[in-house]
């Protein structure tokens, strides 16, 4: 080992040998400073006596010596000291070593990882305890209400945009036991993780190299099996939490699927509505293959000239051209011509949400890139390779990485 590494090395144990000591001293002082009486009437506690508590925390365990009596009033045994400092009745891992395993367990790819993350940084934990702390402390997640944002005085008039999107996640089938050698098609299911993103529009930026990126953002995201109706409620709370009520423009941006637009309009009626420009360049680019053929260098010019045209301005000429294409008068195949009345139907349904020349003027994002983003990290954690969930699993540690993207997570031991 280096002579330097060996060194601090020293100095980090030493350091922690002493923060375990002082930490255990304090605790032990204001355990002993807790009178024993009921926390909810402040009578004597009967019966009182002396157990022994051993605490985990960042520094190591610490073992206590703390009075526990009987409450008639609550008719069972009481710990004041446990009780001031906000312990459940079987807790025996400190706050702070919680905290710090949440950001670790969703920060990592897996149970094991983290649990080898935290080894290397000082405070070990198996896996298997990591994961109980994770369902437990992902269900009060979703029992705590959330604060809303306040706003500042002074605060300057600004647009909100949401973005909104689904990814897959996998998890066992009902054929998952089934022998290999046996051909069953629901060996592995897929269900869908509606998300969203949410920000303030002066929150964007650019990086040196001019790659976009938010300065802040904050992030939804529902368990498998979320009604789109329910997940427009998630979203719509975290929008108001966010300031959509004193918001001067709300900017919808999605692509193109059918039950975000219902939701939108059900939830975000009033607000600027944007198709995801590059959904609806992959509707053009179906249409060239059909009218020009596929890699033809007719296709290229058709295309290069109509995307201009769409991201110019100038949608109604566009629209009105892929409409001409629908000239009964010209020969087609069946298939062909029915491919092509439904691209055209889906530019028809999105004609007032086209205007990409006038969301560029206002500086409203014309593509989904952010929703993608935050799909793409959330995935990175929960659809890594060999990754199935259950039921029960999925859900706490969702809860649990959009709190700590929202910087929510500190509520969880307020």
């Amino acid at each position: 080992m280096n002579r330097l590494q060996e060194l601090e090395r020293g100095v980090i144990a030493d350091a922690r040998r002493w923060a375990q000591v002082e930490l255990a001293r304090r605790l032990q002082a204001e355990a002993d400073a807790c009178a024993p009486v009921c926390p909810s009437t402040g009578e004597p506690l009967g019966d009182v006596r002396f157990r022994t508590m051993e605490l985990r925390t960042v520094s190591g365990p610490v073992e206590l010596r703390l009075r526990h009596g009987y409450s008639r009033a609550l008719q069972a045994w009481v710990c004041p000291a446990r009780v001031a400092w906000g312990l459940e009745k079987h807790q025996r891992i400190s706050p702070e070593l919680a905290a710090r395993v949440v950001h670790t367990v969703t920060q990592s790819g897996s149970y094991e990882r983290a649990a080898a993350l935290c080894a290397v940084w000082g405070s070990p934990i198996s896996d298997g305890a990591i994961r109980q702390l994770t369902q437990k402390l992902g269900k009060r997640m979703s029992e705590l209400p959330l604060p809303a944002e306040k706003p500042i005085e002074g605060e300057a008039p600004f647009s909100l945009v949401i973005m909104m999107d689904g990814w897959m996640a996998r998890s066992r089938g009902k054929g998952w036991g089934a022998s290999p050698r046996k051909q069953v098609d629901d060996r592995v299911e897929w269900h869908e993780i509606k998300s969203a993103v949410i920000y303030r529009l002066h929150q964007r930026a650019e990086n040196q190299s001019g790659r976009g990126l938010l300065t802040e953002k904050y992030a939804v995201a529902t368990p498998p099996g979320t009604s789109p109706v329910d997940f427009g409620a998630a979203v719509h709370a975290e929008a108001l939490r966010r300031g959509m009520g004193r918001a001067k423009a709300v900017y919808v941006v999605m692509d193109g699927a059918v039950w975000l637009w219902d939701l939108a309009q059900d939830r975000f009626k009033d607000a600027i509505k944007t198709l995801d420009f590059h959904h609806a360049r992959d509707h053009l680019q179906a249409v060239a293959d059909l009218e020009h053929g596929v890699g033809t260098e007719a296709n290229r010019d058709w295309m290069k000239q109509t995307t201009r045209d769409l991201a110019g301005g100038r949608q109604s000429r566009v629209l009105r051209q892929l409409e001409g294409l629908l000239d009964p008068e010209r020969h087609r195949e069946v298939r062909e011509r029915e491919d092509l009345q439904r691209e055209v139907a889906y530019f028809r349904s999105h004609r007032d949400h086209l205007n990409y020349k006038e969301r560029e003027r206002e500086g409203s994002p014309r593509g989904s890139g952010a929703i993608e983003s935050l799909g793409k990290q959330l995935q990175a954690r929960m659809r890594g390779c060999g990754q199935f969930w259950g039921q029960q699993g999925l859900p706490p540690l969702l809860r649990l990485c959009v709190a700590v993207k929202n910087k929510d997570a500190h509520l969880l031991w307020n």
